[in-house]
């Protein structure tokens, strides 16, 4: 096939914001996977380093990774649906920036940070 034989498609029209369309999903998943990530060095540390806890202190650190790790595939899914809404929304010139993913996730890192540095500070002063 030549090069004067190909026709340009709609995706070929709006290349840049395409590319960076991929770019930002990819951003997107490699949050999710430090989320995940975060729920499991969180739960790791809690049973490798802890002395004396209570039953109730393990259930809530339990629950805090394993929400962790849920919000981090809950960021894939979100993003990569995310993804094809952006191409369509590019290809039909009518983009949408996404406000309340953006306002979810940064709330529910700020939690988890805020958590995870309390239970930390706990455990030092102890």
């Amino acid at each position: 096939m030549d090069k004067q034989d190909r026709k340009p498609t709609i995706d070929s029209k709006y290349i840049q914001q395409h590319l960076a369309n991929e770019r930002t999903y990819l951003a997107w998943i490699r949050t999710a996977i430090a989320m995940a990530g975060i729920g499991f060095v969180f739960l790791n540390l809690h049973f490798t380093l802890q002395i004396k806890v209570l039953r109730l202190e393990d259930q809530v650190v339990a629950a805090v990774g394993f929400i962790a790790f849920l919000l981090g595939i809950a960021t894939i899914v979100f993003a990569t649906v995310d993804y094809f809404d952006k191409q369509k929304q590019i290809n039909s010139q009518s983009f949408k920036s996404p406000i309340r993913m953006v306002f979810v996730v940064s709330i529910s890192l700020v939690v988890m940070s805020v958590l995870m540095a309390s239970y930390f500070m706990k455990q030092s002063i102890l």
